[in-house]
């Protein structure tokens, strides 16, 4: 396996890895965002405030594009299959 199949590899990988994660942390940053912007207006101060939404926004994400992510990782695993004879050389 050649130096430059390695890093694109890795490129290809961690590229799928943010595209997985980024609509669940932008859901979260989002929900974080208009809840601090609420605590800041009511001058309510309550910790677990601030958790409960993010998890929940989180959660809708993750059920919103789980079969999207599903799709993503499932072909990026069949492309690695498919390429299996590239890398033994």
């Amino acid at each position: 396996m050649s130096q430059t199949l390695v890093i694109e590899l890795g490129r290809a990988t961690l590229l799928l890895a943010v595209k997985l994660a980024a609509p669940m942390l932008g859901f979260g940053l989002l929900v974080g965002l208009l809840v601090s912007i609420f605590q800041a207006a009511t001058q309510i101060q309550e910790m677990t405030l601030t958790f409960i939404p993010k998890i929940l926004a989180v959660f809708v994400a993750l059920a919103v594009f789980g079969p999207w992510m599903l799709q993503n990782l499932v072909s990026f695993a069949a492309s690695i299959f498919s390429n299996l004879g590239r890398f033994a050389q």
